[in-house]
């Protein structure tokens, strides 16, 4: 591995973004985490490589990678639509709402697929490389690492409308959230692992204003605090940024969960997963036990991984991750 890969750490909002019903075909079990083992034995390397120096140059990319696969997978599965750029003659998914002036790394994943390119051209596609970088993401901010399961072709469509329509707000209820992820064989533990990715990141503050102004399941304290760069006024510091772990904000490990359960939940969503309500144990483990949280979370992005994905003859290797060949 090259002298200019080490660790570093992330802070950039992962939103948790509960799309469109889709799925769970049999296609998946196409999947194989050996699958590039002929056709690219340096895929792995060479990626992890790329995020790594990403990284370097600015500790919020990691957390800004992870969301990307996050994003792509709940549209319509993990299929490599979210890269795509709007044309003339095609809208993608980035000018969502959920997206717009909010989803990036981009231009990471531009030189990811450039650097694969060259040991290995025509031969990987660009929803298999958002599942490694997500992967790579996670270990290189401390958390677990796994077996990713390999095999995705890449999507010539995109869908504005599943990104605009189906991803709940910041505002939503627990059985919003339940009833989102269980549309995409999701169950209700790993919605509450896969939420844990806030233990990195950062949130807009419009995104928390309601939270932390209007509700009651809020440390006062906590509340003051962020209400201090987020005025009450819509319009105003809109674009401020706060850690979604206010404890350790930059590291993958499970206190977010230690905040639910005193109350500092940055976004409503979050601390709804711990409110009194089917969830609440799951925080508790989670915030004892950092263990059961890396080991739910792996199982959860598996699956996450699974959903969905094109195989066979279906979706293409695009030769660029922004345009269709």
């Amino acid at each position: 591995m090259a002298s200019f890969c080490f660790s570093m750490t992330s802070n950039l909002m992962i939103c948790f973004s509960l799309l469109v019903l889709v799925s769970i075909g049999s296609a998946n079990a196409n999947l194989s985490k050996d699958y590039y083992y002929s056709s690219c034995p340096k895929l792995f390397e060479t990626v992890k490589c790329e995020v790594q120096s990403a990284i370097s140059k600015e500790t919020r990319m990691g957390a800004s990678l992870l969301r990307l696969f996050f994003h792509d997978c709940f549209v319509n599965g993990c299929d490599g639509s979210i890269l795509l750029d709007d044309t003339s003659s095609f809208t993608g998914e980035k000018t969502a709402n959920p997206n717009k002036n909010s989803a990036r790394g981009f231009e990471v994943i531009d030189k990811i697929k450039s650097a694969v390119e060259k040991v290995c051209p025509g031969a990987v596609s660009c929803a298999d490389i958002l599942t490694i970088t997500a992967r790579d993401s996670v270990e290189i901010l401390g958390g677990p690492t796994w077996d990713v399961k390999l095999g995705r072709r890449d999507a010539r469509t995109a869908s504005k409308s599943a990104a605009n329509n189906d991803i709940p707000a910041p505002t939503s209820s627990l059985n919003q959230l339940i009833s989102r992820f269980n549309a995409l064989g999701l169950s209700t533990k790993d919605l509450v692992a896969l939420s844990g990715g806030h233990t990195i990141g950062q949130a807009r503050c419009t995104t928390f204003r309601a939270h932390i102004y209007n509700d009651s399941n809020i440390d006062t304290s906590f509340a003051r605090t962020r209400q201090s760069g987020c005025p009450k006024t819509s319009g105003s510091g809109d674009n401020n940024l706060a850690p979604l772990d206010l404890a350790t904000p930059t590291s993958f490990d499970n206190h977010y969960f230690k905040n639910l359960v005193d109350s500092k939940g940055l976004l409503h969503s979050d601390q709804q997963l711990f409110n009194g309500g089917s969830t609440d144990s799951i925080v508790h483990e989670y915030s004892l036990y950092p263990s059961s949280f890396s080991s739910d979370f792996v199982t959860a992005m598996i699956k996450m991984g699974d959903i969905s994905p094109l195989t066979g003859s279906n979706g293409e290797i695009r030769k660029q991750c922004r345009s269709v060949n």
